[in-house]
């Protein structure tokens, strides 16, 4: 039986996820599993590898779901007026605003590259900074203070958030097992951005 079977750690490392979960899964029958004479939990690598695979593929139909609804929900933002009552939004000319638009195109596409892991963290990061430092452009140019101009990026931060949480809350156990680890992304993502949007300013306030 050894060379075919795994120990409960080996299991948790392989599917990465910590050893309490796969010690659930085979106490519940989701995942088979034997014991030893001494009680120790032994479960069949390619039962492990079946459901990492499948783990693998609901993770990215999971991802491409969250893109879809995130742009889906920034069309229903800019076409049923719900922006029209920000008093940011309100001091945007006709060109700031389809500027506007582009950059969140321009993050909805980092999100699907990065969740989907075609794109890696460090440049990930970095698109992330350029993105910031283009919020700020964009709200020095029109006029708009720093506190205004961080309500228009975290308008925009909200809705990605809460795209999540409703799809979590709507499927539930129908999709990725990873809507903690998708969300988990998306607030590494979004914060890089902030911080950029942040320093951008405060490199412009230095230089005056």
């Amino acid at each position: 039986m050894e060379p075919d079977w795994i120990n409960l750690s080996e299991a948790a490392e392989l599917l990465g996820v910590h050893p309490a979960t796969v010690r659930a899964w085979g106490d519940k029958g989701e995942l088979a599993m034997q014991r030893t004479p001494g009680g120790h939990r032994r479960f069949r690598r390619a039962d492990v590898e079946a459901r990492l695979e499948t783990s693998d593929r609901s993770q990215s139909s999971g991802v491409q779901l969250v893109v879809q609804n995130m742009v889906g929900r920034a069309r229903l933002e800019l076409t049923d007026g719900a922006l029209n009552d920000e008093v940011w939004y309100q001091r945007l000319n006709d060109a700031a605003r389809q500027q506007l638009r582009q950059i969140g195109h321009q993050l909805i596409h980092l999100f699907q590259q990065y969740l989907t892991q075609a794109t890696p963290l460090p440049a990930a990061r970095a698109e992330a900074r350029t993105i910031g430092q283009q919020y700020e452009r964009l709200g020095r140019e029109s006029g708009l203070s720093l506190a205004e101009t961080t309500r228009a990026y975290l308008y925009f931060r909200e809705f990605l958030s809460q795209t999540v949480y409703d799809m979590a809350e709507t499927m539930g156990t129908q999709g990725p097992v990873q809507w903690g680890q998708i969300h988990h992304k998306i607030i590494t993502i979004t914060n890089e951005v902030l911080l950029a949007l942040v320093a951008a300013h405060e490199e412009l306030s230095n230089e005056l």
